[in-house]
């Protein structure tokens, strides 16, 4: 397989998933290109313990743990938050396009721990099972359930005390 069929065939997926743990497409984007090149120079190396996606998944999840943990993220992390002090109120179009209920879900799963977070993801979003959940993160099965229902927890609660339950409650109540 060539590169450019191998960028097409697992780029796409990969870049979301990375997005969900770094929380930005520009950073997102580099890791995933990353992963994908030392993936293809690799491709002979692979064993076959798991799934080809299992894999590309633990090494994506790998290299976004790396950039959280670099002096790079730390840094961008305090820049963002200086310009957020200085930054001027939304329009009322921002507010608009940000109060739509699939962005605000997706914002609420963002806003979870990482370790709900990325359960959550892989279960719903990625659809993947629990015992392949369990193997990529290398947790048990019972890891896996408990952090899965911890996080629908945290975001029921969230649901119920929000913005979202605030908005959306009188028109489920018609």
């Amino acid at each position: 397989m060539e590169l450019e069929v191998f960028i097409r065939t697992h780029g796409e997926e990969l870049l979301r998933l990375s997005y969900t743990y770094v929380k930005n497409k520009e950073m997102a984007e580099d890791i995933v290109q990353d992963v994908l090149l030392k993936a293809y120079e690799q491709r002979g190396q692979f064993r076959g313990d798991a799934s080809y996606r299992t894999y590309l998944y633990r090494m994506t999840i790998n290299r976004s743990y790396d950039y959280l943990r670099s002096w790079s993220y730390k840094n961008t992390i305090l820049t963002n938050k200086i310009q957020e002090i200085f930054k001027g109120t939304k329009s009322a179009e921002q507010h608009v396009l940000e109060r739509s209920e699939n962005q605000l879900l997706g914002n609420m799963v963002l806003e979870l721990p990482i370790k709900y977070r990325e359960i959550i993801i892989l279960y719903y979003y990625k659809e993947l099972k629990i015992d392949d959940i369990a193997h990529l993160l290398s947790i048990s099965d019972n890891t896996v359930k408990t952090r899965l229902r911890r996080g629908r927890e945290k975001l029921r609660e969230q649901l119920k005390g929000g913005e979202w339950h605030d908005e959306f409650s009188s028109e489920a109540s018609n």
